[in-house]
């Protein structure tokens, strides 16, 4: 008889066992879609709140007064715009990104604390370390206010105000903070140099820590070591507790995902391993039948295995369909997934048609050989 059509009879002859393995497949390879998207969710939302903290290195010269620097929230000694640049002729490998040049500078506006805050309109990238910018620039002649300051003073989006001499239409009104961004008024570069008289100048440099894989490495001490050939001139500064919330967000999303696919995988392996070795005891007598026919263990493995295979196919499908189904139905609203990262994605169903069967003919791989191994005479012996 044809190897397929017997496949599919011994399908239709164990119908509960072949529904509980698909079903166990649909669900590993739904579930492998659902955290996915799920993931990549997370790593957009994480990316968005740590681009919204925002840097957490200062640069700053070696002549700053730290008294005033910690008390002022800024450093009243300028150094060259230039510095920034050398960041980008380096050849080791270096633990900072994302370098944006800042002019920052407390002054009165309308009769109330303000603080300027000059940012460059692009990020510096040291070599090999290039990635989407985390600031959001302001246009030249633009200005950005804090939500508080703002408030005080009535203003709103698209009026102009003057801003030290200088005429500046505001482009935005920043939502609420909680943090000294109340009361600062964002402008590009250019513009804060103008208007506080320090062309090419700047007071600080910001920047991201990258990431340590050594968890017993002084990150601070390794920051400082490596600034030392690159601004002699310069200090560094670590903003701890924002780099600590950093780093517990990345850690509870990779240990999230490290261990819930993998227990949902290899459940479902076990459960199709076991209905396998169900169907292959029951079918104990039937195998030696085929044995002593003359069907040789070629033949026996090619129906566990073939029906593994063809259960593995069926299961992609379905656990795809399933997977984005519930993407489409909960994922916004219960994953707080982005609708723009939730689609009939056919890369998905492309990886679930190649995975899923090896998942399926790997967890029946057991049972199979043990049929294969049977001796036909042992098996028919009681009969």
């Amino acid at each position: 008889m044809n190897p397929l059509k017997l496949i599919f009879k011994e399908i239709a002859h164990r119908k509960v066992n072949a529904v509980l393995s698909l079903l166990a497949i649909t669900i590993a390879v739904g579930g492998a879609i659902i955290f996915h998207t799920a993931f990549a969710g997370s790593l957009q939302r994480t990316k968005r709140i740590q681009r919204d903290m925002g840097q957490n290195l200062r640069i700053v010269s070696k002549d700053t007064d730290l008294a005033h620097f910690w008390d002022e929230g800024f450093s009243e000694t300028t150094f060259p715009e230039n510095w920034v640049q050398s960041f980008t002729n380096i050849n080791d490998t270096i633990n900072y990104s994302h370098l944006s040049a800042v002019l920052k500078w407390k002054i009165k506006w309308r009769g109330s604390p303000a603080m300027i805050y000059g940012l460059a309109p692009r990020e510096v990238a040291p070599p090999g370390r290039k990635k989407p910018i985390m600031i959001t620039p302001v246009k030249r002649g633009t200005v950005q206010f804090g939500k508080t300051l703002a408030a005080i003073h009535g203003v709103k989006r698209d009026e102009t105000v003057t801003v030290e001499g200088g005429q500046f239409e505001i482009a935005r009104v920043l939502s609420e903070k909680g943090s000294g961004a109340e009361i600062r008024i964002y402008m590009h570069l250019a513009d804060a140099q103008a208007v506080l008289k320090r062309k090419g100048e700047i007071n600080e440099i910001q920047a991201l820590d990258c990431y340590c894989a050594d968890e017993t490495q002084d990150t601070l001490a390794l920051l400082r070591e490596q600034l030392g050939p690159i601004l002699p001139e310069a200090q560094v500064f670590r903003m701890q507790d924002m780099a600590e919330a950093r780093e517990k967000q990345r850690r509870d999303i990779e240990w999230t995902f490290s261990t819930l696919m993998p227990a949902i995988v290899v459940f479902s392996g076990i459960v199709v391993g076991m209905l396998a070795f169900v169907n292959t005891r029951a079918r104990r007598q039937e195998i030696g039948i085929l044995r002593a026919l003359g069907k040789g263990s070629g033949s026996v493995a090619a129906l566990f295995l073939g029906k593994a295979l063809l259960l593995g196919v069926a299961g992609a499908v379905c656990g795809f369909a399933l997977g984005t189904g519930l993407l489409f139905g909960w994922g916004p609203e219960l994953l707080k997934i982005s609708p723009k990262l939730i689609s009939w994605d056919l890369n998905n169903l492309k990886w679930a048609l190649l995975l899923a069967p090896v998942f399926a003919a790997l967890a029946s791989f057991i049972p199979a050989m043990l049929a294969v191994t049977q001796d036909p005479a042992d098996t028919l012996r009681h009969d």
